[in-house]
This record gives C-alpha cells, structure tokens and sequence, in this order.
C-alpha cells in the first residue's frame, strides 16, 4: 500500500468518525468489534494514521459498510467545504510549519466538530469569492503574518548574505558597483543579461523578467544603477540560496504556491542586506536618530549613502528598528498614486506588534488625504520624473489615542511617468521612542489629526476631502431608527 497523504489520513479519520456517531457506537465498542486498541482509533479519527488493508477490512465490517466507500473521498454534503478545502491543497500550501503548527493538529480541529467547522469554511470561502479573493491573497496574508511575528529580522539570510560577501570577496565598502554584481551572475551562474523590456508596451511596468531555459534576465532599460543592482541581488540570492521556486518576474503577478511568494520575499532580504550591510546602517541610523532636530536632508543623505532606493532604505529600517532599538511598533505603507485619475492604491504593507490605524483595504473607499503618504503626492508635479520629496509627520488618529511619528518618502515617475509613489515609515509616539529618537518632539514636525478614509470619518472641516462620509452617515442614520424603536 503506498503511504498516505495527510488530506487522505483526515478524509479516512472524518469518515470513521461520521459512521461511529451515526450509530451510537462508543470508541469502546468499535474497538472491540474492529479489533484495534482504543488509542489506535483515536489516532484514526484524528487523521493521524490510516490503518493496513487487513484493518480498512475490520473497520468497514464493524461500521457497516465496505471498504470502497469507506476510503472514497466523499464525505457527504454537510461536509462539502471541508472536503472542497482538503482536496484543493491549500491546507498543504499554507505555511503551518512556519508558525509552529502540524497539519494534524488541524485535522484534530476538524475532526472535534466536523459540522461546524464545515459551516466556518463554507463561511469564509463565499467571503472570499464575494470579495474576489484569491489564493495569493491568503498566501501573501500569511507572509505579512510571518514577517511579523519574527519582527522581519531574520539571522539565517544576514548569516548568508555575509558568507556570501566573503566567498566572492566583495568590497566592504558601500554602495557595490552594480557591474560586480552583474559579473557574477554571468560568471559565476552563466547569465545572460539583456535590456529592452520597456520595448514591450504590456511588460513596460515590471523592472525584470527571467527567462530560465535560456538563463537569461531581460531588464528594464529605464532602470537606475541602484534599481538594476537590486535586481541583480535578487537572481544571486536565488542561486545562491538554492530557491527553486520563485517567480520569473521582479514582482509576483500570480503566485502558484506559497513556497514562491516566500522565496521572493528571502531574495529581497537577502538583496536589501547586501547593500545595506548590517552593522555600518545600525550605526548610521544611530547617529541619525540623535540628531538635535529633525533633519530631511540627513535623512535623504543616509538613503543615498548605501545608494538605495526608497523602497530598499525602508526595508532595512523595518529590519534593525525592532531589533537594534527597540522599536516594535510600527507600520510601512507604500502608496501609488495615479494622478490622471486621483487613484490610490496601497500595494505593500507590512505591520509589527499589531495591526495599526493605516491599512489597506479592498472596498474601494477613498483613503484620507491628511496622510503625509496622500497628501505629498497630492503636492507633487508629475512633469519631473526625477523628483524626490521628504517629509515627516505626527499623525494624531481621530478619537484615539494613537499617535505616528511618520516619514516619507515620494517620487514622481514610478515606475513610468504617468504613476507617482510614496513610502511611509510610522512609528507610535511612546516614552521609549523619545528616549530613542531625540528629536522625535522637534516642534517643526507638523501634527494633524488623520482618519482611515474619507467615508468613514467624521471629520467636520476637513479641507481635503475627496468623498462625502456615506459610512458615518449610514451609521447615523441607523442610531436614529434605533432610538425612534425605543420611544415607540
């Protein structure tokens, strides 16, 4: 008999159980009349072992029913979903293993209260559809749940990353010459490297594709030398890291598997690392933070120190403030900005401790645009695609007591000239982020009061409004039903 899969060891478990209960049969009296212990039965009924022939045999005998239907995959109609779940995989793509859970332990949920279990997933699957969402979208959920819950520091990928500098015997100062890099790729993994991505008008957005029948990676030519080498970090962290499954192009379109979304993200780590050293930024960014005031120039000065982009300088401080300064709190945004249409979307985020006040959502809800993520690309000209603007902001939430220290940075012409994009580091304001940072209360870093979106704030006066508050109004107008039935 070939071994088991664990989706057939819970279905098999699921069906034991279903037949047990149905006729009042205790898991004494199946053992007995089957033959098998006790414990051995438990561990069936909780999809941890599947039994030989000669068993499958004794327990159909004792059930009631033969063998063929007792190993088929059909668990009945209140159980649709969770056979629908079991047999799409996707327990299996989900990282369990990654936050300390076996898949048995699943099973063992599923199999405590199959019915309502089943009617959770029936629930949760027609949300998904209703919101049109797909695998990647849990896949992605859970790497952002990941990253968190390891503060996005992670030693084995700083470990290879220097390994990897001293094997190829990179220079230790910074920024790398994107040319070495380049090189070792066509040395050391036999690459071909190419421009003329943006000859095509539908890849035009992506900054590279890999073709791996022929080992070629066709870049963007409208990419700067700190772009390309990011992008050269990315193809040797898959090699050299052994990431089978990746993505062929710069950002995931569609993911298959988790294992892909995964990799990307340790090949961007490990990229972001190799420019940004450890050790040299944690200091840099110590002799930043006790400056006496607020100062954009510095900041703007500590990116281009490591000639990183926007995108690559947030990273790393994602990276070291939890871990080197003890700032868990916080929250990256990074906004694109349409200023044709005035659209913007939030397409990476990532929050540590918990889930902060800015998020991204999918109800198509006009976000605030007291945000110095919105409002300073509001300001900016799309006519200069190389403009760069920073800011910092003390974000006051409306009606709590949550406060930000926000920076941000945004640019005009990203990745073509018609899109503009901000990214945004908050922190929340506590008496160890004034320890830490010293001028965290410099009086030149404006505050505003700021809300999630427009049509769920009850800001009065708000001179940048982009959309009537539809939410609050709806709200109220419930309350006012609600009071009318009291008094009636």
């Amino acid at each position: 008999m070939k071994v088991k899969s664990a989706n057939e060891k819970i279905i098999f478990g699921l069906k034991v159980k279903q037949l047990r209960t149905a006729q009042g049969l205790s898991f004494a009296e199946l053992s007995k009349t089957a033959g098998m212990s006790l414990s051995y039965i438990n561990e069936i009924e909780k999809g941890k072992k599947f039994p030989k022939a000669d068993k499958v045999q004794n327990l159909a005998r004792a059930l009631g029913t033969t063998v063929e239907e007792l190993t088929n995959d059909d668990l009945g109609r209140n159980l649709a979903p969770v056979t629908q779940l079991l047999q799409s995989n996707f327990l299996n793509e989900l990282p369990l293993e990654l936050f300390g859970i076996e898949l048995s332990k699943v099973a063992e949920i599923i199999a405590q209260a199959p019915v309502q279990v089943g009617a959770f997933i029936s629930t949760l699957l027609e949300i998904s559809r209703s919101y049109a969402l797909r695998e990647e979208s849990f896949y992605f959920a859970a790497l952002r749940s990941y990253l968190e819950l390891n503060e996005n520091f992670f030693p084995d990928l700083e470990e290879a990353v220097n390994a990897f500098t001293k094997k190829n015997q990179l220079p230790s100062i910074r920024p790398i010459p994107p040319r070495l890099l380049r090189e070792l790729l066509e040395k050391e993994y036999k690459y071909t490297i190419a421009t003329g991505l943006e000859d095509h008008p539908d890849l035009s957005m992506l900054r590279s594709v890999y073709q791996p029948e022929k080992k070629r990676l066709l870049l963007n030519g409208e990419l700067t030398p700190n772009q390309r080498g990011f992008q050269f970090g990315k193809e040797l962290a898959f090699n050299y890291l052994k990431l089978a499954e990746r993505a062929n192009t710069s950002s995931i379109l569609r993911s298959r598997v988790f294992e892909e979304v995964l990799n990307h993200s340790k090949a961007t780590y490990f990229s972001v690392a190799l420019h940004i050293p450890l050790d040299p930024f944690v200091k840099a960014v110590g002799e930043f933070f006790a400056l006496p005031k607020w100062d954009s120039n510095a900041f703007l000065g500590l990116m281009q120190r490591f000639n990183a982009t926007p995108e690559m300088f947030f990273h790393r401080l994602t990276n070291v403030l939890p871990k080197f300064f003890g700032l868990r709190e916080l929250f990256f945004l990074r906004f694109l900005h349409d200023p044709k249409t005035d659209e913007f979307t939030i397409d990476k985020e990532l929050h540590l401790e918990r889930r902060h006040h800015p998020h991204e959502n999918g109800l198509f809800e006009h976000y605030c645009r007291r945000w110095v993520s919105t409002n300073l690309l509001l300001q900016m000209s799309d006519a200069d695609g190389s403009e760069l603007r920073v800011e910092a902001q003390v974000s006051q939430y409306f009606e709590t007591p949550d406060q930000y220290l926000c920076l941000t940075l945004a640019r005009t012409g990203y990745p073509s000239p018609d899109r503009n994009v901000s990214v945004t580091l908050g922190l929340l304001v506590t008496d160890e982020l004034k320890e830490t940072i010293a001028w965290a209360t410099d009086p030149s870093i404006s505050p505003r009061i700021v809300n999630t979106t427009c049509e769920r704030c009850e800001i009065t006066d708000c001179e940048v409004r982009a959309a009537p508050p539809v939410i609050v109004e709806k709200r109220a107008k419930i309350k006012r039903v609600r009071a009318a039935l009291r008094e009636l």
